[in-house]
């Protein structure tokens, strides 16, 4: 990926108003291809391990750069970031791969986001039921080296109605969502390897991604 491109989205964040974005619509134009091109770099090297993944259009994963202001506070017409969707789907049906660029808080997550309430129970139901294959898969060697633990940003204070309170995986089950996360900097994101060390990241994620998908 070129520095242009994290460059551009500093001068953004400095300007963010429909004015200095009309007039530097080139500079957008060409952040916005150069990481298409590297996403397209990414997809296919993560299908050698995730086929699902080579069939999905690089264009088409990106987030809009647009922000939907309508019931925001924050009225900014623009996000500072590229955000690249690889088959996280909607209602946490499927499990996947993100990736996150912003100048000094860009990175790489995996897993299932923001599950309706059926699917949620779903994955919930499996961690319960399996929790040794569950706690197998965070604890090898190739998740350890990227990943601690899952994310828990959001997470219930008490365990959810259904299940034990004695219930031993008891502290997964209070998850809201099920991802994991692995900051990047900006001189590993602007690595003639990037790509290359990015699907080796996201290969870790893919047992993670496949128990998570089980339910459904």
């Amino acid at each position: 990926m070129k520095n242009t491109t994290l460059q551009f989205l500093k001068k953004l964040e400095k300007n963010n108003n429909r004015d200095w974005f009309n007039e530097n619509k080139k500079l957008y134009i060409e952040a916005h291809g150069d990481v298409i091109n590297f996403v397209e770099i990414l997809i296919e090297k993560i299908s050698k391990f995730d086929e699902a993944i080579g069939k999905m259009d690089a264009k088409k994963s990106m987030f809009r750069i647009y922000r939907d202001t309508r019931f925001s506070k924050d009225k900014s017409p623009y996000k500072t970031n590229f955000g690249v969707n690889l088959g996280i789907g909607k209602g946490g049906k499927t499990a996947g791969y993100y990736l996150h660029i912003e100048p000094e808080k860009s990175f790489l997550a995996g897993g299932v986001y923001m599950p309706e309430p059926g699917n949620l129970k779903a994955i919930r139901k499996e961690i319960s039921l399996f929790g040794d294959e569950f706690l197998k898969i965070l604890n090898h060697k190739n998740f350890k080296k990227y990943f601690s633990k899952m994310d828990e940003n959001d997470k219930l204070k008490k365990i959810p109605q259904g299940f034990e309170s004695n219930d031993p995986m008891a502290e997964y089950l209070k998850l809201k969502h099920f991802t994991v996360s692995y900051p990047v900097s900006d001189e590993e994101l602007l690595s003639e390897t990037a790509a290359e060390n990015f699907a080796e990241i996201f290969k870790s994620i893919k047992p993670l991604n496949d128990f998570l998908e089980t339910p459904f």
